[in-house]
Order: structure tokens, then sequence, then C-alpha cells
């Protein structure tokens, strides 16, 4: 019975005391907004605006392109205009030093 109690208590002292990442709030720690964030947020207000009463499901960014003098953000967005479903993929070049739009380019894939 005393080794019964001494082991109890042993596990309870491990359980109460034993940190799991999820519940210390390391799992849910904040991570850094990444760089293409801003251009993702243009991404999805340039599909708005080309399709209006359209619903973005979904955005992948695909890569960034250096150029010379440019820099180019590719995404891929998931659209849902009028019961159809399609991907929308836009391109944003713009200048590195000042972060200027330079051109926008979208085209819808063809699946």
């Amino acid at each position: 019975m005393k080794k019964l109690m001494i082991s109890l208590i042993a596990l309870a002292f491990l359980i109460t005391s034993y940190s799991l990442p999820a519940l210390s709030g390391e799992a849910f720690a904040e991570r850094p907004e990444p760089a293409y964030a801003k251009w993702g947020i243009l991404a999805m207000k340039t599909a708005k605006e080309k399709y209006p009463s359209a619903k973005v499901l979904d955005y992948l960014h695909i890569s960034r392109e250096k150029k010379r003098n440019s820099e180019i953000e590719k995404f891929k967005l998931w659209v849902e205009d009028g019961g159809k479903e399609f991907g929308l993929y836009i391109d944003i070049e713009f200048d590195p030093q000042n972060d200027r739009v330079i051109r926008i380019h979208t085209r819808k894939s063809a699946n």
C-alpha cells in the first residue's frame, strides 16, 4: 500500500510538472509575417477588382523571381465566380528598392 501511494504521488508530480509544448504556449508562438504577405493582399484585391462577384477560396504563393531591376511575386488563387471554380494566376512585378508596382499580370488557369 505504501509503494502504491508513493507511486501515485510520483506520477502526479511528473504529470503536473512536465511541460508539453502545446500546453506551454510554445506551439502557438506567432510566426513572423512572410515577405510576400503584402503582395498576397494585393493579389487578392486584384482578383476582386477583375471578378467583383467572385469569392477567393484559397491562395498559394508560388515563388519570387528576381530580375535585373525588379522582382516578381507569383501567386495562384482559387476563385469561385458564378458557381464555377477556377485558378487565377497573378504576377506582381515591383521595384524592390521602393516597393513601387511596375505591372500586374493576371491569367486564368486552363483547368
